[in-house]
């Protein structure tokens, strides 16, 4: 059978001591001695205590149960995950925990997580928006629980965004491989519905149009969300009349099915490879992988900072902030490395 976990007023019976001293104790209240809070302090250890933050939220004057709410597309995908670990550290040294879940980009999912971090009471709610309206979220904003949105913005509400250059990260790619004598790019990518997304094929298009180069010769395909999907249709473009000479994805997974369809024909030295995102290992393969850097901890951090600052004053005007990409040239580009 279970045991049953302490109370304070277990505690208070182990210390000696009133009720209202232990939570005053416990909840970091001024009003007891040093030598009164060590008894309580070695009472509560003695029998594994551990605080209620659900009570303790209901019963403490700011409400605040010091977690936030974090939704991300996967946190198996690995920029996802690096924005999460930024974001749990940020909010680590603050003191807040992080409870975490992944939308799988689907509104109906997102809606579900959303509504069950809000119901447990978090001060706060980070996502990485899906293509979904999320104006359900507005009587909650009314209320005063800040929201930020990170890589992406929202539809339906108007809050803090912190996101990166998605569309002078694709135009820098596009022009790196123009200006290496490439004529004929094709463009791979996740769901084009996907705010990033659509900036990356908008971005490279439009860096294509300066260029003067006929519209037709820069092949886009968007929609593909598993490897078998991107491997297929490259491979489909690799065996057409005109193929590509150089290919540019818009996402880190995105780029490893790529490198697979590449290797199959063996054509990975043949044909250049930009990614958009860098990822584990990228610097490794044989040919490097030349990639659109953005930096996921300093999203991470900026976005947690600005939630918290938006918990402390829920008067600071929305806030759209964005970030620079860099190139990071390997050899898969056709460069040097």
């Amino acid at each position: 059978m279970a045991r049953k976990r302490p109370t304070m007023k277990d505690v208070a019976a182990r210390a000696g001591v009133g009720f209202k001293t232990v939570s005053r104790v416990i909840n970091g209240e001024p009003g007891v001695t040093e030598r009164t809070a060590e008894r309580v302090h070695l009472a509560a250890a003695e029998l594994h205590y551990r605080r209620d933050m659900i009570a303790g939220n209901l019963r403490r004057a700011t409400g605040r149960t010091d977690s936030l709410g974090l939704l991300v597309a996967s946190v198996d995908n690995e920029f996802d995950a690096a924005l999460h670990r930024a974001i749990e550290d940020a909010a680590q040294q603050h003191r807040v925990s992080i409870f975490t879940g992944s939308t799988d980009e689907d509104p109906d999912r997102e809606r579900q997580l959303a509504l069950g971090l809000l119901a447990r009471r978090v001060d706060g709610l980070v996502l990485m928006p899906s293509p979904g309206d999320l104006s359900y979220l507005q009587h909650e904003i009314d209320l005063g629980t800040p929201i930020v949105a990170v890589d992406r913005p929202p539809h339906g509400i108007t809050v803090d965004t912190v996101m990166a250059d998605s569309t002078q990260g694709a135009r820098d790619a596009i022009a790196h491989l123009i200006d290496h004598g490439h004529r004929r790019v094709a463009v791979l990518t996740h769901l084009g519905t996907l705010h990033t997304a659509a900036q990356r094929i908008a971005g490279a298009r439009r860096r294509w149009e300066d260029a003067g180069l006929p519209a037709n010769d820069l092949q886009v395909v968007d929609g593909l969300t598993t490897e078998a999907e991107i491997v297929q249709a490259l491979l489909g473009l690799l065996d057409g009349d005109d193929p590509p000479t150089a290919v540019f994805t818009a996402r880190n997974q995105i780029t490893t099915g790529a490198v697979r369809a590449l290797q199959q024909r063996g054509l990975q030295r043949e044909i250049a490879l930009m990614g958009f995102d860098d990822f584990g290992h990228a610097d490794l393969f044989d040919p490097a992988i030349s990639v659109v850097k953005q930096d996921p901890g300093q999203l991470g951090h900026r976005a947690t900072e600005r939630l918290l600052a938006r918990l402390e004053d829920h008067s600071l005007p929305v806030e759209h902030l964005v970030l620079g990409t860099t190139l990071t040239l390997r050899q898969s580009c056709g460069c040097g490395g």
